[in-house]
Order: C-alpha cells, then sequence, then structure tokens
C-alpha cells in the first residue's frame, strides 16, 4: 500500500499575531479612544459649544471618561475584541447624543452633521475592526490540515531505540528505601 503525498498544506494556521492587521488596526482605534477621551475631559465645554449642545457637559465628561477606559483596555488586552464591542456600543450612545441635538433651533447643525459623520465613520472602523479580530480566531475547517506525516517524537522510532538503555537514574526517581521491601507488591522475604 503506497501513501501519496498529500496536497493539503502540512502546517497550521499561523494564527493572530501582533502583525495582524485587525490588531494594528485595534491598536490605532485605542490610542484614538484615549486621545478623543482626553479631548471630552479637558475641553467638554468647547466641545459642546462647537456642536450646539450647550449644558450636556457632565454628558461629554462621562463619555470621556468611557473613551479613555475602553482605549486603554483595547491597548492593554491581549485579545481586544470585546473592548472593540464596547466602541462599538459607546459609537451607538454616541450617534443617539448626537442625533437628539437635530431637533430644535440648534445653531451648529453643520458642525452637528460634520461629528455625525465622523463617528458613523468609526463605527464602520470598528465593525470592520471586530469582523477581522474574529476571523482572525477562526479555526480552520476539518481536513485542510494534514498531520498524518507527524509522529509526535522528535526522532524517528528506530533512531530512539536504546537511548536510555545507558541512563544512570537519579536517585529521586528511585524507590525510597522504606518502600523497597515492598517492590513486586508483597513484602521481601529475607
Amino acid at each position: 500500500m503506497s501513501h501519496k503525498p498529500s496536497t493539503l498544506p502540512t502546517r497550521g494556521p499561523s494564527g493572530r499575531g501582533a502583525h495582524s492587521g485587525s490588531e494594528t488596526l485595534a491598536k490605532g482605534l485605542g490610542w484614538f479612544s484615549i486621545g478623543l477621551g482626553l479631548a471630552e475631559l479637558i475641553a467638554p465645554r468647547a466641545i459642546c459649544r462647537t456642536l450646539g449642545m450647550d449644558g450636556q457637559e457632565n454628558l461629554v465628561r462621562a463619555y470621556g471618561v468611557r473613551e479613555l477606559a475602553t482605549g486603554v483596555a483595547i491597548l492593554m488586552s491581549h485579545d481586544p475584541t470585546p473592548w472593540i464591542y464596547g466602541r462599538i456600543g459607546g459609537d451607538a450612545l454616541d450617534l443617539a447624543t448626537l442625533g437628539a441635538n437635530f431637533q430644535g433651533d440648534n445653531p451648529e447643525k453643520d458642525n452637528l452633521t460634520i461629528a455625525t459623520v465622523a463617528v458613523a465613520g468609526i463605527t464602520l472602523l470598528d465593525i470592520a475592526c471586530v469582523h477581522g479580530l474574529t476571523s482572525d480566531k477562526r479555526l480552520s475547517s476539518p481536513g485542510e490540515f494534514d498531520y498524518g506525516d507527524r509522529s509526535g517524537f522528535p526522532l524517528p522510532p528506530r533512531a530512539m531505540r536504546g537511548a536510555a538503555s545507558d541512563l544512570d537514574m537519579p536517585a529521586d526517581f528511585r524507590i525510597p528505601e522504606t518502600l523497597r521491601p515492598w517492590q513486586d507488591g508483597r513484602p521481601a522475604t529475607g
């Protein structure tokens, strides 16, 4: 019986690494969150005045705290996926807040429109990032990789036969002195 060489790759998937495009995007979004959070904490009055949201400074500060926490979590986390999902939830809150301020006679509707378009664009980046991160984690389909040529041994079995025959057993591997009379499951007669 001849063994036909496999046409399937013999290596597993490289997996998600620090050089993954989605990882890089996640890190960038983390830094963006920190920058935006700092701006919202430091200058909430200016942001509110620019967007015609006077009186909502405390809400903008709270959003700043959320952005800072999310950004730090993304940068510190081994797997930023849940935190990017958190960014998407935050984007929804931001869009709802901006949308609510289109009502009435807001004199800054042009700035509000620009901010809304910017947040919508960032939301699309967040969605693309989370999609990339989750697809990086997906397992390959069964049968895609063939490991049939591997034995799990460092050398072929023939090369390993007798390799340990000259091993001097370490003292801590030997049966303790107090148990030696019972070596074969019965007390030694002597």
